[in-house]
């Protein structure tokens, strides 16, 4: 079978949220996943829980929504989280016990088969690898003491560019699905187009989803990824998201 797998970073309540939210929904309506990952859910907004009743209401698109917080003090700003459509198992959560990132996992049932999708958004401050690399090895143990599926899946923002020490570690029975990378937008700088050229804002914003195990890629690209129509400098988040067309 065939199932789409997407990922997005919300940009938590920044950059003129009620504005750019209709943007997300529609191209959420457009592409259609199966799953959708999101990182940097704003919880005072709740707007993990707002996608899931606006994809319900405009798409009769029928998500289950899993959510896991920040640990710490940044647990009552921001989580991550997921929408499926397929039933969910179990799920778990991974504090890394560094800056409050966390890791979670949902394992969802595909026609029969176990597939575990993990999601999880790691440090973000460019000359500071070395955490990253520290949080790569816990994910990836981890993953590792859950082998009994068929498949997994793991989203998130990385922040790191593919020939970072950090990503270089990520085990090579895991394939990146998209051959492109993300890149920020135009929203932190209105009138301003893409910024895919800055290759300094790359390392604040790289975007995956991996697969291993019976996982194919049957077709990838890039998603969330359109201005409004009438304003260059509204987009749905500060950076493009990433989806995937996989196999089972």
């Amino acid at each position: 079978m065939v199932f789409r797998v997407a990922l997005l970073n919300l940009h938590q309540g920044f950059g003129r949220w009620t504005e750019r939210r209709e943007l997300i929904v529609e191209q959420l309506g457009t592409l259609r996943p199966d799953i959708l990952a999101l990182n940097e859910i704003s919880v005072p907004l709740q707007t993990g829980r707002w996608l899931q009743g606006q994809a319900s209401e405009r798409f009769q698109l029928q998500y289950a929504l899993v959510q896991q917080t920040k640990s710490g003090y940044w647990s009552e700003d921001e989580a991550q989280g997921l929408l499926t459509r397929f039933p969910i198992i179990e799920t778990g959560n991974l504090d890394y016990l560094s800056r409050g990132r966390v890791a979670q996992v949902v394992r969802i049932d595909v026609e029969g088969h176990h597939v575990d999708v993990y999601v999880t958004h790691l440090h973000h401050m460019p000359e500071e690898d070395g955490l990253r690399q520290y949080q790569v090895r816990r994910l990836f143990q981890w993953i590792g003491s859950r082998g009994d599926v068929s498949g997994c899946i793991v989203c998130g923002d990385f922040n790191a560019t593919p020939d970072s020490p950090s990503i270089r570690l990520i085990p090579a029975s895991f394939r990146p699905v998209q051959a492109a990378p993300t890149f920020p937008t135009g929203l932190d700088a209105p009138g301003r187009p893409p910024l895919e050229s800055r290759v300094e804002r790359l390392s604040f914003c790289f975007d995956y989803i991996w697969i291993a195990g019976n996982l194919g890629i049957q077709e990838a690209g890039r998603c969330f990824d359109r201005p409004a129509s009438d304003d260059p400098s509204l987009w749905p988040s500060d950076h493009v998201g990433v989806w995937a067309d996989l196999t089972l």
